[in-house]
């Protein structure tokens, strides 16, 4: 599967070797995305939790109730990111299980991960995730529960600001709340090709 992975890539990257420059970013008109009057006034981290819960995810403020709603969904075998372990490690009590380390042989044993967010939009309650920030894309998106922790500076307030502060990463993932699909029968099913549960641990 490896090879057949790099065989793909490889042809990919001749194929892109030709293109010195990449196509310039569309201009946006700002009136056009923002919602007018939402972001006036309003404290961003506030606007996204209220923004998250009409997707159906959830933004808390502290890791104590992280890790309550972990224990409540029986969600004890994770991973969590090891750059923000030493800081969430007191709250996790006896009972859970957390790895540092995403081992891709046992996907299926990790009931959440827990990564860096890049940042959020709160127009649209998004996480967004990046290479640069996300240890292990993989922990993200296999787990059941994905929480991802967003500093409050990294809040943005609608996509026109979230767009012009991406930077130049090449593979951003902009995540709504819990993955869902309503292909059969029309039917709306969450945690079909991703996390079930979206969460967003926001940190000062």
């Amino acid at each position: 599967m490896t090879d057949d992975r790099e065989s793909i890539l490889s042809r990919v990257r001749g194929a892109l070797a030709p293109l010195h420059e990449r196509a310039p970013l569309p201009t946006y008109d700002s009136e056009i995305a923002v919602l007018r009057g939402l972001l006036a006034g309003r404290d961003l981290a506030e606007l996204l939790a209220e923004r998250m819960r009409r997707v159906n995810g959830l933004a808390l403020t502290s890791p104590a109730a992280v890790v309550a709603h972990l224990r409540a969904g029986g969600h004890r075998h994770g991973y969590c990111d090891p750059a923000l372990w030493p800081d969430l490690a007191p709250h996790f009590a006896d009972g859970f299980t957390v790895e540092t380390s995403f081992d891709r042989t046992r996907v299926d044993d990790y009931a959440f991960g827990i990564t860096r967010a890049a940042g959020a939009i709160a127009e649209s309650g998004t996480i967004i995730l990046h290479d640069r920030t996300t240890a292990s894309r993989l922990a993200a998106l296999a787990p059941w529960v994905h929480i991802a922790v967003v500093s409050r500076a990294d809040i943005f307030g609608d996509v026109t600001q979230a767009v012009a502060a991406l930077g130049d990463d090449r593979n951003v993932v902009w995540c709504t709340g819990p993955s869902k699909t309503a292909d059969v029968e029309g039917i709306l099913i969450e945690g079909v090709h991703g996390p079930g549960e979206q969460l967003a641990l926001i940190v000062p």
